[in-house]
């Protein structure tokens, strides 16, 4: 009994570690580019479209095994039981790892710009990739100075989507950078969520993130307008006639977001209780960016 509860355990702490729900911001953005592009031109290229999709799960697992790498240099994660440094003790091998995947993950789209004879797919991403890094890697540790969300909308956002849009099209749409703001936003709110139990742990460390300067009681306040923002811009961008008026589908996922806001606001300050809240913000995410592509390609 006492073997399989630790393996239990093990197994759990190795689930969160790897994060796997967290992989949806890596198949959201290209989801939602390829579906304006499948708007635009009636169809898209399948190759393209998985190629540069299993690239950016790649390039996802580099980031977060190299944050992993970055935090335990700081020490910020030395009560983070979950995190892969902790659990295998090796933070070389997870070092290397991670750029093993990266390099996979950045071949894959440099064979898209080579099929399409056009590199600015490749410059996108690298650019990207340059972005994630300065969040968390040495010299800069821009999250540290609390500028993660700004980042991460930015390279989840505009950068990624577009890129996306541009594999399939290789051309730029307005229409396309509007997604990508609400897709940038809904992703900011993944990161800027998982702030709220790790206030003690953050400050400690010298890592002045948005909670941290706000106060827990602030944050949760902030998080609503944040969040409800994507559902304004996108009935905005329907009412306009940016959008086609299905992707008022996206407010099918309006219940996840109350939910997060309802979960935030009662427990900010009550970390084993709303440390659970990132998890519900990529509920929130995923569903309002599948319901959005949806709303593309059907309309």
């Amino acid at each position: 009994m006492t073997t399989s509860l630790v393996q239990q355990s093990n197994t759990k702490l190795w689930m969160a570690a790897i994060k796997p729900p967290m992989y949806t911001v890596a198949v959201i953005p290209i989801w939602v580019g390829t579906a304006v592009a499948w708007a635009t031109n009636g169809g898209i290229d399948s190759l393209v479209f998985l190629t540069f999709l299993i690239s950016a799960i790649l390039i996802i697992a580099w980031l977060n095994l190299s944050n992993d790498v970055f935090d335990a240099d700081t020490g910020i994660d030395k009560n983070k039981a979950h995190s892969v440094v902790n659990l295998t003790g090796n933070k070389p091998l997870i070092f290397w790892l991670s750029n093993f995947l990266l390099a996979v993950g950045i071949l894959g789209i440099f064979a898209i710009a080579w099929w399409q004879k056009d590199f600015t797919v490749i410059a996108l991403i690298l650019l990207c990739c340059a972005l994630g890094y300065s969040y968390q890697g040495p010299p800069f540790r821009f999250g540290y100075q609390g500028l993660g969300e700004i980042i991460c909308f930015v390279t989840f956002g505009p950068m990624a989507v577009s890129a996306a849009y541009y594999s399939q099209t290789q051309s730029w749409s307005w229409t396309n950078l509007a997604a990508a703001v609400i897709i940038g936003i809904t992703t900011s709110v993944i990161l800027f969520c998982s702030h709220f139990h790790q206030v003690e742990d953050d400050t400690a460390a010298g890592k002045r993130s948005p909670i941290v300067r706000l106060g827990t009681h602030r944050g949760s306040q902030l998080l609503i307008w944040i969040g409800s923002s994507a559902y304004v811009l996108t009935g905005l961008f329907t009412l306009l006639g940016i959008f086609p008026v299905w992707t008022l589908l996206t407010f099918l996922s309006l219940p996840f977001a109350l939910k997060l806001f309802r979960h935030v606001h009662q427990y900010h300050d009550q970390p084993d209780k709303v440390s659970n809240c990132k998890f519900i913000a990529v509920a929130m995410h995923f569903c309002s960016g599948l319901l959005l592509g949806l709303g593309f390609v059907v309309g």
